[in-house]
């Protein structure tokens, strides 16, 4: 440290604001200090930067984090609505980026004097009121662990993660968001892109590795995986430039052999000059240039900072890159403040010469050396030097210094106001402790709240932090090695999670390498509509294949983790990508299977009726009256029912439709096979009561055949009432059988009583077809059993495969099976037992008589 510099101006003193800066010093980096004075002041106020070092070389960029708080100052010193009778100057210490002589500053700084007396406070005329610094939080809590215990308050325009997890108690408030804030934006901005497949890169500190902690978990849990996550170590002595060279070579081997596009870079202020060693490092080994182009997303620590031998280095690589900026407005003024400076003007600014040599790369000449080289004249222009070594518009470090200088002044503004309100102890408030005054100022720096002279609000939340967004940027380099940064976006910290982020992508320009063309970071290409994702095993989750949707479940959307089941009433297209909207269907009237089917009914039932007409008007005639004349009308009405039953399963099911259908053919049906059965049994006795002493003869006549008939269909009527009573058929939607369609169905209710019905109506049927079979030898002129056994035939072969049928179909189909069944069965019994007769009678009348029947003609 070789000089402490203070402002005194007409015989007053100020006290003191303490400002950090990086600088390329005596180390690889340092930090300055720069000290603000304020007290009561009666003349126009003014400001001076006085040099604090000899021979210090200036990181040039950093340079302007210095005329920020000098172009602040000189602001506020010429507002006199801001401090009225009051003035600020300041003073710069160097920390050389070492802990030792940080505390050495800081100490140096709290005693007033250059000759350090610890713990002693003796210009009483210069007390320190606050801190600005620093850019790296390190310099910054090495400074807080000592200002606590003076409470002196310390504003920190750089990163504060370590202070924030490490000093919670420390008086320091910070000039930018929350560090969750900045996390919540990449996280939104990875998702907004798809990039779920990220390289991430720390610098190798306890910032780094809290970033780390937060983010891992954070991404994970939102989909994005992590191909590598590498730490740089720090670089911080000449001596180890070789090892970052060493360092640049295995970095970038594994970056760019990474299959991630897109690497987060979590850094300090300097790690920009790291990264474009990478393409340096590229150019040494394989003698081009030419690097793997990535999507660098980088953090607001950050800014695009280059050493000055670093101006004319390709930066292909980092071309198109996106960061997270300090949202920061542009100052007209202080573009102009900065053009007038000139670097023959060391009085006021005694690193303005150190800066101008390393920036345009010339020398001053002295009388002790001889070859100067190129000569500096002066009148280079500022706002001709590449931004990444130097840039005229203040950046988002410097506005925080700017805005830091005013929240300072505005609390002591407040505190003057709170002074001259209580004039009267004015005595009193002389006589109070330093420290008193300082907690003062804590609690209106607290509370401070004002708009700036762009109009940006500046306030701190209840934990000190400074509620503000974030800007997102593009950065654009030329060929000529200058660059344009675009805003695309920004962070708002009052907006929803899923609003945090609005970006305007139609103005990005990526890196060359992707032609212009969104890039893709993912581990595996995305699963189309119609699959799902299948995570890989031993590898992270975002690595998975693609597997088809199995059968009945869609995904309408990509990389989906599983497929979902339809609604009841849609199924899967064939691409398994959407849903249909199932057709509603039945067996209607119009359709051409129930259109042939009715009229097969109605044709049926009209041959029925002929058949029945025709018996009627020959109802005297012997082969009419033979085997029982009033059963052979019974059995032809019931048939003729059978037939018409068959139109109550064609339609839209209604409930009483549902009610008739199955009960009302059961019973007409079931008739009908009680009439055969009492036909058959009839032609049995017939024949028995012809044998000498045979006593059958008296159970022979119409009452046991009636009774026959009566009793069995009696039965199937008590089934069907014994159905309907305990669990009736009703209307329903059938959903699931056919894929396609919602078919509307009579459901049976009882499906044990269903089969009941037909398994009575079988049983009836194989008692007929047994006896019939048995009698079929009997002479012809008393014999039915022959035409009995061949419809029984064919009522047993149609019902018996109507149960495999009915089973295996579905919907509609299943109607048309039963429908079928019935007409099939209903026109056997028709066919077989009066198509011969009606022959006879219809076509062969010599036939139908006594004798004829009684010669045992065959017919």
């Amino acid at each position: 440290m070789s000089q402490q510099c203070s402002i005194q101006t007409a015989q007053r003193t100020c006290d003191a604001i303490v400002l950090p800066l990086v600088i390329y010093g005596k180390g690889f980096w340092s930090q300055l200090m720069f000290t603000l004075h304020a007290e009561s002041m009666y003349i126009d106020p003014s400001v001076t930067l006085c040099t604090c070092f000899q021979q210090a070389r200036v990181l040039p960029k950093n340079y302007q984090h210095i005329l920020a708080l000098a172009f602040a100052i000189k602001e506020i010193n010429e507002n006199p609505r801001i401090l009225v009778n009051l003035t600020l100057g300041f003073n710069i210490y160097d920390s050389y980026d070492d802990a030792r002589r940080t505390y050495q500053a800081t100490m140096l700084l709290l005693s007033g004097k250059e000759k350090l007396i610890p713990n002693y406070l003796c210009d009483i005329q210069n007390k320190l009121i606050g801190i600005i610094g620093g850019l790296q939080s390190q310099t910054s809590m090495n400074i807080a662990t000592v200002l606590d215990i003076y409470k002196i308050p310390q504003l920190i325009y750089g990163a504060a993660t370590v202070m924030n997890t490490k000093t919670p108690g420390l008086f320091f408030y910070q000039m930018v968001p929350q560090e969750g804030l900045q996390e919540r934006g990449i996280l939104a901005l990875l998702l907004h892109f798809g990039w779920t497949w990220i390289g991430l890169l720390v610098m190798e500190n306890d910032n780094g590795e809290r970033f780390l902690q937060n983010i891992v978990p954070l991404f994970s849990k939102n989909g994005v995986c992590f191909a590598v996550i590498e730490r740089i170590p720090k670089c911080n002595t000449e001596g180890m430039i070789s090892e970052c060279f060493e360092l640049g070579s295995k970095v970038k081997a594994i970056i760019m052999g990474s299959r991630a596009n897109v690497i987060v870079l979590y850094g300090e202020s300097y790690s920009v000059v790291m990264l474009r060693f990478l393409e340096y490092v590229s150019q040494l080994e394989d003698g081009t240039s030419k690097v793997k182009g990535k999507v660098w997303i980088m953090t607001t620590q950050m800014e695009f900072t280059s050493l000055a031998f670093q101006r004319t280095w390709d930066t292909d690589l980092i071309h198109g890159a996106l960061s997270f900026m300090l949202h920061s407005n542009h100052l007209p003024g202080f573009t102009s403040f900065i053009e007038l400076r000139k670097p023959f003007d060391t009085k006021t600014d005694g690193f303005l010469r150190n800066f101008w040599q390393q920036t345009f790369e010339c020398i001053f000449p002295n009388n002790e050396e001889k070859d100067y080289g190129n000569i500096c004249t002066g009148e280079e222009k500022l706002n001709s030097i590449n931004g990444a070594v130097f840039e005229t518009r203040m950046t988002g470090h410097s506005y925080s210094v700017y805005n830091a200088v005013y929240a300072l002044a505005h609390a002591v503004c407040s505190q003057s106001s709170i002074r001259l309100k209580h004039r009267t102890k004015a005595d009193t408030e002389r006589d109070k402790p330093w420290n008193q005054h300082l907690w003062q100022l804590h609690h209106l720096l607290k509370g401070v709240s004002f708009n700036n002279s762009v109009g940006d609000e500046v306030f701190f939340n209840h934990n000190g932090e400074l509620v503000a967004g974030l800007d997102v940027i593009n950065w654009i380099f030329a060929k000529n090695h200058s660059f344009h940064r675009i805003k695309i976006g920004s962070v708002d910290p009052q907006a929803s999670s899923d609003k945090i982020l609005t970006l305007n992508e139609n103005v990005i320009t990526w890196n060359r390498w992707f032609n212009q063309a969104q890039p893709l970071s993912v581990c595996t290409e995305s699963c189309l509509p119609g699959s799902s994702k299948q995570v890989k095993e031993g590898e992270p989750f975002c690595c998975y294949d693609c597997v088809p949707c199995p059968e009945g479940k869609i995904s309408e959307q990509k990389d989906l983790s599983d497929c979902k089941k339809c609604s009841e009433r849609e199924y899967p297209s064939k691409n398994r990508d959407f849903c249909i909207s199932k057709a509603i269907t039945f067996l209607s009237f119009e359709d051409p299977m129930g259109f042939s089917l009715t009229c097969l009914a109605l044709f049926f039932s009209l041959i029925t009726a002929l058949v029945l007409r025709t018996f009627l008007k020959h109802h005297n005639t012997p082969i009419v009256k033979a085997n029982n004349r009033g059963l052979t009308y019974t059995l032809l009405f019931s048939l003729l029912l059978s037939f018409l039953c068959a139109l109550l399963f064609i339609g839209q099911p209604q409930k009483m439709t549902c009610l008739l259908r199955q009960t009302a053919f059961s019973i007409s049906y079931s008739v009908s096979v009680s009439c055969v059965l009492a036909k058959t049994i009839t032609v049995v006795l017939a024949f028995m009561a012809t044998k000498p002493g045979s006593g059958i003869r008296k159970w022979m006549g119409k009452r046991l055949t009636n009774s026959i008939a009566l009793c069995c269909s009696l039965i199937q009527t008590a089934i069907c009432t014994m159905w309907l009573a305990s669990s009736p058929p009703f209307p329903d939607v059938d959903m699931h059988s056919v894929t396609e369609e919602v078919v509307l169905e009579c459901n049976e209710g009882s499906v044990v009583m269903f089969y009941c019905v037909l398994g009575y109506m079988g049983f009836l049927a194989t008692v007929s077809f047994t006896v019939a079979f048995l009698a079929r030898k009997l002479p012809d002129s008393f014999n039915e059993a022959k035409f009995i056994t061949f419809s029984m035939l064919v009522f047993c072969s149609v019902w018996f495969s109507f149960i495999p049928t009915y089973q295996s179909t579905k919907g509609k189909y299943m109607v048309m099976a039963e429908i079928f069944s019935i007409l099939a069965s209903s026109a056997g019994l028709l066919g077989c037992i009066f198509f011969p007769k009606c022959f006879i009678i219809i076509l062969k009348p010599e036939q139908n008589n006594r004798d004829q029947i009684m010669r045992s003609q065959k017919y």
